[in-house]
């Protein structure tokens, strides 16, 4: 049946391994199953692929929303990485605090065949630094308008180290059981403040729609090695950010080594409102590396 499709058994790697590294008996399962699986139109299951295929395999981009954001924000991007062949994972950033939120990217990671280029949003670059450290799938870092913390370091800390920001004057608390708060963007404010180079309705969209993060989350020191240490990155300022002040932008990015590209006159929503850019940098950060 399988030369029938025009397929040798040379042509296969099953989860990772050449199909000489099998024994006779193994082969005879794999094929199996493999014979099982075929549709009448020829397709594999996710597990099986010809050789050619696997090494020809885009890597997976996740992409990580930071606070007073959701994943939403990530459509424009979604769609051209899909459209350019791309498997992507919008991750889901629960906002609760560092260490937590990084350990459920940790697993969500785990669970991705293949290499991986890591993509973050403002706090979700705290995340991501945590999260990839010691997978050896994730293969570049990319920071859109993101932190980059060392050991140590919180984000709060790491946005008043530069004058120019106006988070703290931005916030809208809503106390939460057990003495605990969430942290919103006031929407009045969120058009200029986090938004700027968007149209007045669209700020306000982002605005209704933005996820809050814990004021504990925003405190929290980074803990444990920190992943652009040793694993590529790539980093996008946003050259008029409000949020994180350019300044501190590059701090970051040149102090961990990566790759910089700068939009001027962007907000904080730069991969949404020059998207163009960010996509380049994912694009180059995946051709580069993966």
């Amino acid at each position: 049946m399988l030369a029938q499709r025009g397929l040798c058994q040379a042509d296969f790697v099953v989860s990772g391994l050449p199909w000489a590294a099998f024994t006779e008996n193994q082969r005879r399962d794999v094929l199996s199953s493999v014979v099982a699986a075929l549709s009448p139109h020829g397709v594999f299951t996710y597990h099986v692929m010809k050789g050619e295929q696997m090494a020809h395999r885009k890597p997976t981009i996740v992409l990580v929303h930071g606070a007073f954001a959701d994943g939403s924000g990530f459509t424009a991007i979604v769609k051209r990485l899909v459209a350019d062949g791309y498997p992507v994972v919008v991750a889901p950033n629960p906002l609760r605090g560092l260490s937590s939120d990084a350990e459920q990217l940790k697993a969500l990671l785990n669970g991705i065949d293949g290499s991986i280029v890591l993509v973050g949003h403002s706090y979700g670059g705290a995340v991501i630094s945590s999260a990839a450290t010691g997978n050896p799938e994730v293969k570049a870092l990319v920071y859109l308008a993101a932190f980059v913390p060392e050991t140590g370091e919180s984000v709060q800390e790491l946005v008043e180290k530069f004058p120019g920001s106006t988070v703290g004057e931005s916030l809208k608390p809503v106390p939460l059981p057990g003495g605990q708060v969430d942290l919103y963007i006031d929407p009045r404010v969120f058009h200029p403040h986090f938004a700027g180079d968007l149209p007045a309705e669209e700020a306000a969209l982002f605005a209704i729609t933005q996820r809050p993060a814990t004021g504990a989350a925003l405190g929290e020191p980074a803990a444990g090695p920190q992943a652009w240490h040793t694993i590529p990155s790539y980093n996008l300022i946003s050259g008029a950010d409000r949020i994180i002040p350019p300044a501190a932008q590059e701090f970051m990015a040149r102090r961990s080594g990566a790759t910089i590209e700068v939009v001027e006159g962007a907000s904080h929503l730069v991969f949404v409102s020059s998207p163009g850019p960010a996509l380049a940098l994912i694009a180059k950060a995946a051709t580069e590396n993966a």
